[in-house]
Order: C-alpha cells, then structure tokens, then sequence
C-alpha cells in the first residue's frame, strides 16, 4: 500500500458518518456521546437525527479539531482519561463505534460509561467479528494472523470480540444487551439463507449491538 493509499484508508475511517447505526438508533437520542468520534460526521449524523447536543471524545487531535466545527463539545483524550472530565454530565445515547478493540480494558471502560449515562441510557456498541472466516483462511493457508494498517485486523487492535464474548461483556458491565445486528449482508445474502442464518456469524464483518443501561450502580 502507498503512504498516499494508506492516508486515504486512514482518513475514510475517521470520516466515516455510519448512518446504518445513526438510522437504527430508538428515538429521541437526547444528549448523545460519540466515543471515538473522529472527524466528527457521526455526530452531525446524530444532530441531523435529533439529538439535542453532542460531546465527542476523540484520542487524535487532529481528529478531536475536526469535530470541533461539528459538534458541541470535543474532548481530545483517551477515553479512561475523558471520562473524568465528564463527571457530572449525563447521555442518553452512548456510541462506542470501532473502540472496544483498541482498548487495554474495555470491561472497565464499559462499566464507566454508566457513570455518564442518564436513567434508561441505551448504549451502541460496534466491533469487528472474531470469527470471520477470513482469519481462519488465513491462519491454516497462509500461517499468519494477517495485520494489517486498517480494516478487520487493524494492527491497533488489542482485543477480539466474537458475538457471544461483547454480549458477555457488555452484560458483565451492568448493561442489558437488546439488540445483536450487523451491517447489511451482500455476496453472502443467498449463502445466509441457504444456512437460515447460521452462516453469518462466519461471514459478517462486524457486530451491532444496542444496549439499555442496567438497574445496579456504576462500580469502579
């Protein structure tokens, strides 16, 4: 890949306004938090959608001025460190787009968020599937995990995610999980109703999943 590609790749990335999840998010969003909010066209998604006000906390500074021009607040940290300056406010709508994986310990940022979420939150949750079959071809046929600078197996990621593990994981954090989706199926839709579905936890590229928060207190 040229540097000129691989800047084209990294900026489709941090651009990228997901309306599929925009569009699927319940009704009204409220005060939303973009998580990993990149050049900020999530949150102009949201804003366009309803959303009453929009913070976003982005780690890439050149990013984090992006989304200055688009949303109300941008807070320029890791997420550990954002959530501590966000102690008091309050979301209705929580993203956590493409940033589980690149966390040390989502777990523990997961439980956080509930610090920050207002009664009856719902949280949106997007990671890439452990199980493609992808990974497995290239594992047994080509003998390597196959990084890469950006995409399934972006050479940032720290952690994996099968369907069931965010499930787990987002349960074990005090969140009850509503919905499981992922983004819509192309040259395998006939494959997945040959299988009646059971095909798609190998061909699907990532996993959606929309959670409420739970009734027990955020523990630290």
């Amino acid at each position: 890949m040229t540097a000129d590609a691989g800047s084209a790749k990294r900026a489709s990335y941090y651009e990228n306004g997901r309306p599929d999840i925009v569009a699927a998010l319940p009704r009204p969003l409220g005060a939303a938090l973009d998580v990993g909010c990149g050049a900020g066209n999530v949150g102009a998604n949201l804003r366009a959608a309803g959303a009453e006000r929009v913070v976003g906390v982005e780690v890439v500074a050149e990013q984090a001025e992006h989304a200055r021009a688009l949303l109300d607040r941008v807070v320029t940290a890791p997420i550990e460190q954002a959530l501590d300056e966000l102690a008091g406010e309050r979301f209705d709508t929580i993203l956590c787009l493409d940033v589980l994986e690149h966390l040390v310990d989502p777990e523990a940022v997961l439980r956080r968020l509930r610090e920050v979420a207002a009664p009856g939150a719902r949280l949106q949750v997007s990671v890439p599937n452990a199980r493609h079959l992808s990974l497995a071809w290239d594992l047994v046929v080509r003998g390597t995990f196959g990084y890469t600078e950006h995409g399934h197996r972006d050479n940032t990621h720290l952690r994996w995610f099968t369907r069931r593990d965010i499930v787990a994981a987002l349960e074990a954090a005090g969140w009850r999980v509503e919905r499981v989706s992922h983004p819509a199926l192309g040259r395998t839709r006939q494959l997945d109703r040959l299988t009646r579905g059971r095909s798609t936890e190998l061909t699907v590229g990532q996993w959606y999943l929309l959670a409420r928060l739970g009734d027990d207190p955020p523990e630290r």
